[in-house]
């Protein structure tokens, strides 16, 4: 009897963070909507970041990661979870915007890992600026692959992104910060 208890009791909690990783991947799916296409670039301005930095902080390294590799997933088998500009599916993980993409699940890991217990702003500060660092390099990298110039693809990638990604760090730091501890905690 002890181990039936002890995988009824399991259960919940697996329950709970299957619900956690899919809601992850819908919160990064509504913020992908809130896209704004810039003059010059490729790449939209979009909520999306903000969105990953929660999701990585909130869910954790593992249960982060998982949720955006799940919001991966979905849109590569052609849901419409992408921002409504570009190549619908995979196509999209190959195009212009693909490297950020793929740097959602490091980002979320990176910033669940670093957070820590969420008790300290330095931790959670340091936390959201690596995890955009991270999407930023991924995006540059695939622009570079498709201009042929690092130079393109920090014009093209990151300069635009400047000021917008900074007031993302901040409400990621101040949503993170009394929120981060508790949350993970029912986790």
């Amino acid at each position: 009897m002890p181990v039936n208890s002890a995988v009824m009791s399991a259960q919940p909690l697996t329950r709970r963070r299957g619900v956690a990783v899919l809601l992850g991947a819908a919160l990064v799916a509504v913020a992908a909507q809130v896209a704004l296409p810039l003059p010059g670039t490729p790449v939209p301005m979009t909520l999306q970041p903000l969105a990953v930095l929660l999701v990585g902080g909130l869910l954790g390294p593992s249960l982060g990661a998982a949720s955006m590799i799940l919001y991966l997933a979905l849109g590569a088998v052609g849901l419409p979870v992408f921002t409504p500009y570009g190549l619908p599916g995979i196509a999209r993980l190959i195009g212009p915007t693909g490297g950020y993409l793929l740097a959602y699940p490091v980002a979320a890991f990176a910033v669940g890992k670093l957070s820590g217990d969420g008790r300290h702003w330095g931790r959670i500060a340091l936390a959201v600026l690596a995890g955009i660092a991270l999407i930023h390099l991924g995006g540059v990298a695939q622009l570079v692959i498709l201009t042929g110039s690092a130079a393109s693809a920090v014009r093209l990638g990151t300069l635009p992104f400047v000021i917008g990604d900074l007031l993302k760090l901040g409400i990621a730091i101040l949503v993170l910060r009394p929120s981060l501890s508790p949350f993970r905690a029912r986790l």
